[in-house]
């Protein structure tokens, strides 16, 4: 049996306001993504179907025409290849579990989240 400690785990500092983590299975991606007040994601999309889960702070997501502001213990469903940005109202700590896993980090291919 494999267990993580998030604590224990280095952070991929993504640029000044994003760091991200992950643990990465066979067939999904788990990562722990901090948000400084003020970061923003900007819009992409990808063929992974998303479920963000807020730990922590308050975000906004955006899909489409549809803006919604979600804090600690809320979850947002985001389906395969829909268009979505995140912006960061306050310190944020989220949860976000991607299927099939995301390859395209684990290639370096992220280069949106490094602006």
């Amino acid at each position: 049996m494999e267990t993580h400690v998030w604590d224990e785990q280095p952070v991929e500092q993504l640029n000044k306001l994003i760091g991200r983590q992950m643990l990465n299975g066979e067939a999904m991606t788990l990562a722990r993504i901090t948000l400084a007040s003020g970061a923003v994601v900007p819009e992409h999309s990808h063929a992974n179907e998303q479920i963000a889960t807020v730990v922590s702070g308050r975000l906004r997501f955006t899909l489409g025409d549809e803006a919604r502001e979600v804090g600690a213990g809320e979850s947002v469903l985001i389906r395969a290849d829909v268009p979505h940005t995140v912006e960061a109202l306050e310190d944020s700590v989220v949860l976000d579990a991607f299927a099939p896993r995301r390859e395209d980090w684990i290639a370096g291919d992220d280069a949106y989240l490094r602006g």
